[in-house]
């Protein structure tokens, strides 16, 4: 199940005359990019992660809204609650998509009555319009769901997959971007089913094992398991030092290592946080905690100044320091680079060239240089 343009819904629930007119969520300023966009945005050619420049002058007629993460999350609660108190076993894979187990409610209910009626409560209690695609696996769920949008439901009977997916576009793959999208287009292969007739070991030449993984989902074959969802409260690194310091550079310089590794845990795992935390043990062990709540985010250049001005506020007895540590709480599933509203498209591809690095050779393989302080000696995440 996909809530059907989630930011948009939401944001027409609270004001109900951006029904039916063009709306644009996303960074503000001229170098922001586009968040969510309605269908009549769509119309003119805007997508996400498009630069807000280039989809005002596509859509002049657009309006566009900074977005309001904290009643997305709030809508995303409420429909999470609705499923988790229908269904025996789901998987929250965004803070719009949910993946179902249905398997052996078909002998009291019938799974696709008890997905319609799921779908229909969801747009009953929420107010959100939600679309459904059911079939025996997540690949051809998640494709049939995309077209049964906007607020529709898409039932695919086993053993009828591969014809199902035959005459769609090989973008509809999951997994397949832009860049295997070319290169597909570049072997003559535009349809599915081009794809179903090529010989699986052309693809690992080319692909490698993406190759052979992109092959499977085209004849709809999929055995990922849906994985029961838990929500995970926060996680956080801290540092005792080998001897007591008073060097307030050096306790900033690793705050903000640490907290640059946090905010790339958070973007690997896909979440955001609303509150942040520093702490500090002075040489007599005495422990104190400060604390604020921030929009949710998880870009280092917005948590960093937030952890340095809880340091500054905390740190007022002048005492040699033992410990120093940061915590992320109050989680949510979400991804940077959609929910950041004031970034640019410069920042974007920074933290996105970071993140593949750190995830390539290492978390804090690449990192400010004030960060270099060297590195923290424990990682501790922990469920709050």
């Amino acid at each position: 199940m996909d809530l059907d343009t989630f930011f948009v819904s939401v944001e027409r629930l609270i004001n109900s005359s951006l029904i039916g007119k063009p709306v644009l969520i996303g960074g503000t300023s001229g170098r922001g990019v586009v968040s969510s966009c309605s269908y009549e945005a769509r119309q003119f050619g805007v997508h996400s992660a498009m630069p807000m420049k280039l989809a005002k002058q596509l859509c002049p007629e657009a309006i566009l809204i900074r977005g309001d993460h904290e009643q997305y999350s709030k809508y995303s609660h409420i429909v999470t609650d609705i499923i988790a108190d229908t269904v025996p076993v789901y998987e929250k894979s965004s803070i719009d998509e949910f993946y179902m187990d249905l398997s052996g409610t078909d002998r009291f209910f019938g799974t696709y009555k008890l997905a319609s009626e799921l779908r229909q409560k969801i747009t009953r209690e929420s107010g959100l319009p939600i679309s459904f695609g059911l079939s025996e696996n997540k690949t051809v769920s998640k494709i049939a769901t995309g077209e049964a949008k906007p607020a529709g439901q898409l039932r695919i009977d086993f053993g009828s997959e591969k014809h199902f997916l035959a005459p769609l576009s090989v973008k509809k793959i999951p997994g397949v971007g832009n860049k295997s999208y070319q290169t597909l287009r570049q072997l003559g292969v535009d349809k599915i089913r081009t794809l179903q007739e090529m010989p699986p070991k052309l693809l690992t030449q080319v692909f490698g094992k993406h190759g052979h993984a992109m092959w499977k989902k085209a004849h709809g074959v999929d055995s990922s398991l849906v994985v029961p969802y838990s929500e995970q409260k926060s996680i956080s690194s801290e540092e005792t030092f080998d001897s007591d310091t008073i060097d307030i550079a050096h306790l900033k310089n690793r705050l903000v290592g640490m907290t640059e590794q946090l905010a790339h845990k958070l973007r690997a795992k896909q979440k955001l946080t609303a509150c942040v935390t520093v702490k500090l043990r002075y040489a007599n062990f005495e422990t104190f905690t400060k604390q604020v709540k921030l929009p949710y985010t998880s870009a280092d250049h917005i948590i960093i100044p937030a952890v340095k001005d809880l340091f500054d506020k905390l740190y007022e007895r002048r005492m040699l320091v033992r410990l120093v540590g940061v915590r992320f709480s109050q989680l949510v599933h979400g991804n940077y680079q959609i929910h950041l509203f004031e970034d640019t498209e410069e920042r974007m591809k920074l933290y996105q060239a970071m993140d593949v690095l750190n995830v390539r050779y290492g978390t804090g393989s690449v990192k400010r240089a004030v960060g270099l302080g060297g590195r923290s000696h424990s990682f501790n995440p922990f469920k709050g």
